[in-house]
């Protein structure tokens, strides 16, 4: 088998709506259809791509990290991205990758999950 892709994430939480919102407000990913689960959730768009799921009913004490470290997202905008997340007031990291110089940006959903959002080396971090 050859892999020509990835399809999804999965995140477990115990605040859908806050879980679906941050991903929107943060990355422009929007709700879209699901199939009729027998679990409460959301699927979360790129285009016409679902590439978050999220999967809720889960009491906060069963959200634990596994073996995976983050997931990683293309962004573009790092201006503007880090713009909202210092008016949201919610903690990052920023940095240059070194050889590459991808700018990376590290956030953590409500839930706990590592975020990193990958920004082209010739944009720019600028004040605003």
């Amino acid at each position: 088998m050859a892999v020509s892709g990835m399809n999804h994430f999965t995140i477990l939480t115990d605040d859908v709506e806050r879980t679906v919102r941050f991903y929107d407000d943060l990355m422009g990913l929007k709700a879209g259809w699901r199939p009729p689960l027998t679990f409460p959730g959301a699927w979360l768009y790129a285009g016409d791509q679902p590439i978050l799921h999220i999967v809720g009913g889960r009491a906060k004490n069963e959200l634990r990290p596994g073996v995976i470290d983050h997931m990683a997202f293309t962004g573009h905008d790092l201006s503007a991205t880090l713009f909202m997340l210092e008016r949201e007031k919610i903690e990052h990291v920023c940095r240059q990758q070194a050889g590459s110089g991808v700018w990376q940006v590290f956030v953590h959903d409500p839930n706990g999950a590592k975020v990193e959002l990958d920004f082209a080396a010739d944009e720019r971090p600028s004040a605003r």
